[in-house]
Parts: C-alpha cells; structure tokens; sequence
C-alpha cells in the first residue's frame, strides 16, 4: 500500500480564500501534511534511506520525526499525556537515525496514526475552548502557548521539513511540484 493510498484525505487540503483564523490554520497544516506525504510516498527502504549532499536527513527520518512533532504538540503539549510509542522510550535525537531499522511500511503508519490521533485532539479541543486556549505544557519560564502559537510553531515544523524533503525526493527520482495531485 502506498502512503498516499493509506492517507486519509482532510476535508481541507489547504487554506481556504476567505475562511476562519482556524480554518486558515488547519488548511494551512494539512496542505504541509499532505505535501510531506507526497515527497515520502511510495518509496522503498532504499528511498526512505537516501540523502543528498552533505545532510544525513533522510524521507524517513523525516516521517519519523514529523510523527514525533504530531504526537509532541497534539498529545504531549494540548492534552498533557505521556508519548505514544515509539516516544516514549526515547529522546528526539534518535529519529532521524532510528528511521533506518523501520520499514516503509511501519514509518508510514507511524506517521499516518499520529496525524489521526492529532487531527482528533484538535478537532476536540477546538470545539471545546478555540485557539486562544491555553496549552498542558509551558515553557520553562512557566508561560503556556496558545494553541493559536501551537498551529503556527507546527506548521512552521512541516514546511521547513517540506523544503528538506524537496531537495531529497528530487536527487531519488525526479519528482518535482510544489502540490500533490489531487486525489483521483
């Protein structure tokens, strides 16, 4: 199965025009979702495994840790619970490496079931109390972000790795385009 195949399509796939602050945000993320997605998609362990030029970041310790940022802000930092696993047992070094031992298969539902449990978190917590609620988790100076500043911080997370990912999957096969295809 390829990632894209096994990657539910959100009902927004990108910022609307005219929409709400929330709705710009959460379309806003779901298009870096989806666009990361498309850049890892349907390779094998040797494409996961690939770099370019002096980086050793690679398409799936990328999926790794972007897994890690869903699980970090949407679960840990929103609900104040422990990691999920493979979390919980190490620290945020070892993803990049760690990815090497995984196969395509288990970093893409590493992935994939990370995004669903955040799109659930947020979706609930939204309906709860909007963006201005406050987070579990505060800085060490005791500050709590909002969850406003929480969507903006991980969006600002995937479209920096989108970039990296760009530059990755272009050296393995070619593929270029600032979208993925709309789903057909």
């Amino acid at each position: 199965m390829s990632a894209m195949s096994a990657y539910d399509e959100p009902e927004l796939r990108e910022p609307p025009v005219a929409g709400s602050e929330t709705d710009t945000w959460i379309g806003s993320l779901e298009r870096q979702r989806r666009t990361s997605i498309w850049k890892a998609g349907g390779l094998d362990a040797a494409g996961l495994r690939a770099t370019t030029a002096a980086s050793s970041i690679t398409l799936g310790g990328l999926l790794k840790h972007l897994a890690r940022v869903e699980d970090e802000y949407f679960q840990v930092r929103l609900l104040g619970v422990d990691p999920s696993p493979p979390f919980d047992s190490h620290g945020w070094d070892s993803d990049w490496n760690s990815a090497a031992d995984d196969t395509p298969e288990e970093l893409y539902a590493l992935w994939h079931e990370a995004v669903v449990r955040s799109r659930t978190n947020l979706a609930k917590a939204l309906a709860e109390a909007g963006p201005d609620q406050l987070m579990k988790w505060t800085y060490s100076g005791g500050q709590a972000p909002s969850l406003r500043a929480t969507l903006a911080d991980v969006v600002e997370e995937y479209a920096r790795h989108v970039g990296h990912a760009d530059f990755i999957r272009e050296s393995i096969d070619g593929l270029v385009g600032e979208d993925a295809p709309e789903p057909g």
